[in-house]
């Protein structure tokens, strides 16, 4: 099949990006090196879209939270991530969380059977010299595109590490001490596992943290900034014996059911898999070797005979300088037949690396057409996001950053504290309306090539 946009990376951003291309009637060779004998360091199987982190795409409150809001307007515009979300959703309290492997499956089949996508099974080791172009490789880029990429940029590409929770069979955990709840009750179910600890648990525990022994890096690697959002453990506890209980294991609202109170602090787990038979556990990325963290996440009540699917992990991550180097449609300024989308650009999470895939096959749409898009209004999610990576943060201290209401420009007039999160959403959705509307990119809309 002769193809008029070439994808590299079957990521979250690429399988988007493929998909919103292929929907608008645009042949697409979506390139994908896991398949053909490479893997990364976190990737398990070859499957499009695999999660590799948390199996939640956080909230989905549209309403009160910029993730929420973000879920939703990629459902406006048709998004193939957010629909196949639905279809292997899993408990998990206001938040929207996946079954990854029934998930992934889903995004595979859809873009597999699609007759306008061609997916290829290949490395790809130098940016095209030609032809419109999608790099979405992610964080995990292999090392010779890499190159070709600084290269290209005349810069090396920053880097930060990124960190995996362990996941524990259901059937291991004792329910005796452990109790089902989502934290103040939010929610129509009780979505969440919670092992309750008291002080002198807790604060074993910490200093088990501290002193276990963590896993050791190359020489490049030792002064490579953590993201915030997926900050080791061991990290968090290292900056106050109080952290941790003012983080994933606070006890605000959690009522353990044998005392009627809240504990100290509190493990919490959350469902991995439509069975129920896997559960992640919330906020416990980290670089602990494999045999520690057995040895100490078995202190934890409840979890004393825990057995594991998956320890924890780390890995290196990469991203351009986008703000320096991207337009405003996310080309890169020295090559404009080449976009960038996803996590390379600097956004940080599943969801926003499926929106940034989904707003640069968008742009690649309207310029196969002859026309201009311009970008969603800024007091959208999708615009907020957008604008951050093109140009909205400075590029000199860029680092990867989640959608959040501090992307947008603040509400007009004077808002009470307790209405601004409504006042962003209400004037996001009246704003991002009337963009999609006026260049007909509604779900469903025609989208002439």
């Amino acid at each position: 099949m002769t193809h008029q946009v070439h994808i590299i990376g079957g990521g979250m951003a690429g399988s988007e990006a493929a998909w919103q291309l292929a929907q608008a009637g645009i042949k697409v060779r979506l390139s994908e090196m896991r398949g053909a004998g490479h893997m990364t360091p976190a990737h398990q199987t070859d499957g499009l879209a695999e999660l590799v982190c948390s199996n939640s795409f956080r909230s989905d409150d549209a309403q009160n939270n910029a993730v929420g809001l973000l879920h939703q307007e990629m459902r406006d515009l048709g998004s193939i991530i957010m629909a196949q979300a639905e279809k292997a959703r899993v408990p998990a309290g206001s938040a929207l969380a996946v079954d990854r492997d029934i998930f992934s499956a889903h995004v595979t089949r859809a873009l597999s059977d699609h007759p306008n996508v061609e997916i290829v099974r290949e490395r790809i080791d130098a940016l095209p010299s030609s032809g419109l172009t999608i790099i979405a490789t992610g964080p995990l880029t292999a090392e010779p595109l890499s190159h070709s990429i600084g290269a290209a940029t005349g810069m090396d590409s920053l880097a930060f590490f990124d960190a995996i929770a362990p996941i524990v069979y259901r059937d291991s955990i004792d329910m005796g001490i452990c109790w089902m709840q989502s934290r103040w009750d939010k929610g129509e179910t009780k979505d969440y596992i919670n092992c309750p600890m008291d002080k002198a648990q807790y604060d074993a525990f910490v200093q088990g943290l501290l002193d276990g022994p963590k896993t050791e890096f190359k020489e490049w690697e030792t002064n490579t900034p953590y993201f915030e959002g997926c900050m080791p453990i061991e990290v968090m506890a290292s900056r106050g014996v109080e952290t941790l209980r003012h983080g994933p294991m606070k006890p605000m609202g959690l009522d353990d059911p044998r005392t009627g109170r809240w504990p100290y602090a509190v493990v919490q787990l959350r469902q991995d898999n439509a069975l129920g038979t896997l559960w992640n556990m919330v906020g416990f990325q980290t670089k602990l070797k494999h045999a520690a963290q057995v040895e100490l996440f078995r202190t934890i009540p409840g979890l004393e005979q825990a057995e594991f699917a998956r320890l924890g992990g780390l890995h290196r991550n990469t991203f351009i300088q986008s703000p320096r180097l991207l337009d405003a449609t996310l080309r890169l300024k020295s090559a404009p037949h080449i976009r960038f989308a996803g996590q390379m650009t600097g956004c940080e999470g599943y969801v926003e690396s499926a929106a940034i895939g989904l707003i640069a096959a968008r742009f690649a749409v309207a310029e196969l057409g002859g026309r201009t898009l311009p970008p969603p209004p800024v007091t959208s999610a999708l615009g907020a996001l957008l604008s951050h990576v093109t140009g909205g943060a400075e590029a000199d201290t860029f680092q990867p950053m989640n959608v959040n209401f501090g992307l947008m420009p603040p509400p007009d007039g004077r808002v009470k504290k307790k209405e601004r999160k409504a006042a962003y959403t209400t004037r996001a959705r009246a704003d991002f309306g009337a963009w999609a509307r006026e260049f007909g990119l509604l779900e469903g809309a025609a989208l002439p090539v």
